[in-house]
């Protein structure tokens, strides 16, 4: 009997291509898009992409022959997202509503859905592969690869899966190149061919972060402060270190910052608003070099700004995960308190893999890059990896 197949067909041409490939290789293929928004109270924008995005995923499904139905999951996004986001940004953190998407929606409630509907995978149109390992006992153990396209690998967006998420899972196009897979669309003539990537929040659509959040979070003006990069919390004297965990702690201590530590250029609407490493829209000129945030204070509403990239305020070396945030994808080789692996790492998507070492302890993880980090972010996740596998992932404390 053919293995059925639950394809989350967003309107994009990666999960066309995804179904495409499916139905080509024999599997009972059922198109599914997900609807994750309609809250008038938080206008998103004059258009409605989410109506343009179905009438695609639907002309795809017609185009391949397979059954299609859509899916309201509003509500557990609210729940699970939008409100998550809010109450983070909030508290002066930034999340990734991406990796959340995939681990609470997409590989949860979708998933389940799915499951309802007598499937046997899911599949998405993620770059990215799976990979399984077969144990001494029979059992199986699965591996999240990185997609063969350098350029588009999206591993790190689905850090937070498990090991009984990834054995339901399909990732068709994972060992293709992004060219080859509109050329697959373009030969079979999908509408979605020439789709433009979409670039907006996850599953909502075309909407920019910051109108997104001041829907909500009510403009409260804040003065912006310039730190310069002299300041004596930047030349502390090293101590010496009785233990690694004493060394490691010294190390991920983020500066804390005070008004008197630099002068006032400008004005802002909200502290929450802004996120580490931003630039755009501080709206303050006549600087020699550009202007970064280097941190915000949401509860006295200031934020600290620093010249230019190099500025020694955008950089860390060390973070901290508790141990609560700790997620092993693959959870054979979770460290156990004292242990230590050799690891590559990520702190954001499109950041190229850097040498670290992660340290156990008993309260959580640190995280130890061989180089200085630029914007290291409270609330976004770490991801490591060896080789091109990814081990395991948590949220930066």
């Amino acid at each position: 009997m053919r293995k059925k197949v639950v394809v989350g067909l967003s309107g994009g041409v990666d999960s066309s291509v995804a179904a495409y490939l499916l139905k080509e290789q024999g599997y009972d293929v059922i198109g599914l898009f997900m609807k994750n928004w309609h809250d008038d109270s938080v206008t998103i924008s004059e258009e409605c992409p989410w109506l343009e995005d179905s009438n695609d995923a639907l002309i795809v499904a017609e185009k391949l022959g397979i059954p299609f139905q859509t899916v309201d999951l509003s509500k557990e996004y609210k729940e699970r997202i939008v409100d998550y986001m809010f109450k983070e940004y909030e508290m002066g953190r930034t999340p990734n509503p991406d990796v959340l998407c995939n681990r609470e929606i997409k590989f949860d409630v979708f998933m389940k859905i799915a499951l309802q509907l007598g499937a046997d995978f899911v599949a998405t149109g993620h770059y990215c592969r799976k990979g399984t390992i077969i144990n001494k006992d029979g059992k199986e153990t699965f591996q999240l690869l990185a997609g063969k396209d350098c350029n588009k690998d999206q591993s790190y967006f689905l850090c937070q899966l498990s090991q009984e998420q990834l054995a339901k899972t399909l990732f068709p196009i994972g060992e293709l190149q992004k060219p080859e897979v509109r050329k697959i669309a373009a030969d079979n003539k999908l509408i979605t061919a020439d789709k433009k990537d979409s670039q907006g929040l996850c599953f909502i659509g075309k909407v920019r972060l910051p109108d997104f959040l001041q829907q909500k979070l009510k403009p409260k003006k804040g003065v912006i402060i310039e730190v310069p990069s002299d300041v004596s919390q930047y030349n502390k004297s090293i101590p010496s270190f009785d233990s690694k965990q004493e060394e490691l702690a010294f190390y991920s201590e983020k500066p804390i910052y005070h008004v008197e530590d630099g002068r006032i250029v400008g004005e802002h609407q909200g502290a929450h608003y802004f996120t580490k490493g931003q630039r755009k829209g501080l709206a303050v000129g006549g600087t020699k070099e550009p202007l970064f945030v280097i941190d915000t204070d949401v509860d006295e509403n200031v934020i600290y700004t620093g010249q230019g990239k190099m500025h020694p305020g955008l950089y860390r070396k060390t973070l901290f995960v508790n141990e609560t945030e700790i997620h092993w994808v693959r959870p054979d080789l979770a460290l156990r308190v004292d242990e230590k692996m050799e690891v590559l790492a990520r702190i954001r998507y499109r950041q190229t893999l850097e040498k670290a070492t992660i340290y156990k302890i008993e309260s959580g993880l640190y995280v130890d890059f061989e180089n200085k980090q630029s914007a290291i972010t409270e609330g976004q996740f770490v991801a490591w990896y060896q080789e091109d596998e990814l081990l395991g992932s948590g949220v930066i404390g």
